[in-house]
């Protein structure tokens, strides 16, 4: 049975909606340009918008871990990035979440109204992170990842991966009712850069993130809330031949009502009115589907 969690002051899991977790990049070299906003007044226009629109969680993201591009930034950059959103979005009635492998720039982040770390490195890039999380008394969304290549399928690996980061989380003494996981859709890959980057020899990287969108019912035996962001990723574009991230928001709406059916519990996205859309109509069906006997 999976479990709930609390992110923040936000119940997670279980009976709970769906939630939606708005991204916010701050960060220029983002690989999807019509979701980055720098200037403060900017930033507290769009997340005043996602939280009118129906956000749950905003993410605030200050260096590109686009797992194809070698973007990141000086770790002071990404701190004053962060610094200067987290500023610009006091008093937002939303949790907020700060998307980082580094512990330095997390234990900013929470000092300054933060609730949540989003590491995409699974507790692994930065041996410092889950103390800090820890000490924080902050929650976690911890992304699958792995820095070698294993062998296995998509599920088998990604099973693998969020394991590990859930006993470094345990050694670290992070309540587990205070973590959700995510299947790091987009991340392994044949070739990649950066930090974020999980290698994998199984299969083309779009063949794989369709085969865990797919197999999403087999994580719930790990216990814990799942976070899927798939967002105008790079396998929508190459299932649909789009090149551009600009013209996959159709492709990701479809796959956003995929994951919601096979078990999402936060769904993470550049589209808030869109996704919210989707996701109350999928919990809909899905609600008269279950009431009718037929099964989920």
């Amino acid at each position: 049975m999976k479990r709930t969690a609390t992110l923040g002051s936000l119940r997670v899991g279980g009976d709970s909606p769906v939630r939606v977790m708005a991204a916010i990049n701050v960060s220029p070299e983002s690989f999807y340009k019509g979701s980055v906003v720098t200037l403060p007044k900017e930033i507290a226009r769009r997340v005043k918008e996602a939280v009118r629109l129906g956000a749950d969680i905003i993410d605030i993201g200050a260096m590109s871990t686009a797992p194809y591009l070698k973007n990141e930034v000086p770790v002071e950059v990404e701190k004053d990035r962060v610094r200067s959103a987290l500023r610009a979005v006091e008093g937002i009635h939303a949790v907020v979440s700060v998307d980082t492998m580094d512990a330095s720039v997390a234990d900013m982040a929470l000092k300054n109204g933060a609730r949540v770390v989003n590491d995409v490195s699974g507790l692994k890039n930065d041996v410092e992170m889950a103390s800090v999380v820890k000490r924080r008394g902050a929650s976690l969304i911890a992304m699958a990842h792995s820095a070698g290549v294993s062998s296995g399928r998509p599920i088998e690996q990604v099973s693998r991966a969020l394991r590990a980061t859930l006993r470094i989380a345990e050694d670290a003494g992070i309540p587990r009712n205070r973590v959700a996981l995510d299947p790091g859709i987009g991340f392994f890959r044949e070739r990649g850069a950066g930090r974020a980057y999980s290698p994998q020899g199984s299969m083309s990287w779009a063949e794989w993130d369709v085969t865990v969108l797919a197999g999403l019912r087999s994580f719930d035996s790990l216990g814990s809330p799942l976070c899927v962001g798939l967002s105008r990723k790079s396998f929508i574009g190459k299932v649909l031949r789009l090149e551009s991230p600009e013209q996959r928001l159709t492709g990701s709406i479809a796959a956003t009502a995929v994951a919601v059916i096979n078990g999402a519990d936060i769904i993470r996205t550049h589209d808030v009115l869109e996704t919210v859309q989707c996701v109350r109509m999928v919990e809909a069906i899905m609600g008269r589907v279950r009431r009718s006997g037929r099964g989920a």
